[in-house]
């Protein structure tokens, strides 16, 4: 199989169809939007309801808190309301502003206002906004 070096675990991975839109987001995320690599963690492992569960991607403000939660799949899988539901559990955990969740031919990237709910954004914010947040 085809590996791919993930600038974030410093290492030669598998690439998968999910691994190929994950490292894409990776490349948006510190080219584009200049979000430092030291503030990404990529499989980042957290508990839920007593099991351990694994974000894709999750992005770190200056003082070392999650901001932004990331969850990518192969463009071959549709994003239906199940995925989303796996996101906002997640996020029950991680308790970020920011999610983003992608295949990599469709975004949806929301932020949580003050009462929980979730806002279909347009723009992703800059490290700097997510900092602030």
């Amino acid at each position: 199989m085809d590996q791919i070096f993930d600038p974030i675990r410093k290492k030669f991975v598998a690439l998968t169809p999910e691994e190929e839109v994950r490292q894409h987001v990776i490349k948006v995320l510190t080219r584009c939007q200049g979000y430092p690599e030291t503030h990404l963690a990529v499989e980042y492992g957290f508990k839920y309801n007593g099991l351990q569960y694994r974000a894709d991607l999750v992005v770190f403000n200056r003082a070392l808190q999650p901001r932004l939660l990331v969850e990518c799949k192969a463009p071959s899988v549709t994003l239906t309301a199940e995925v989303v539901d796996q996101v906002v559990r997640y996020n029950y955990v991680l308790d970020v502003p920011w999610i983003l969740i992608t295949n990599g031919e469709v975004f949806y990237l929301c932020r949580r206002d003050a009462s929980g709910d979730y806002l279909q954004q347009s723009r992703m914010p800059s490290f700097d906004e997510l900092c602030q947040e």
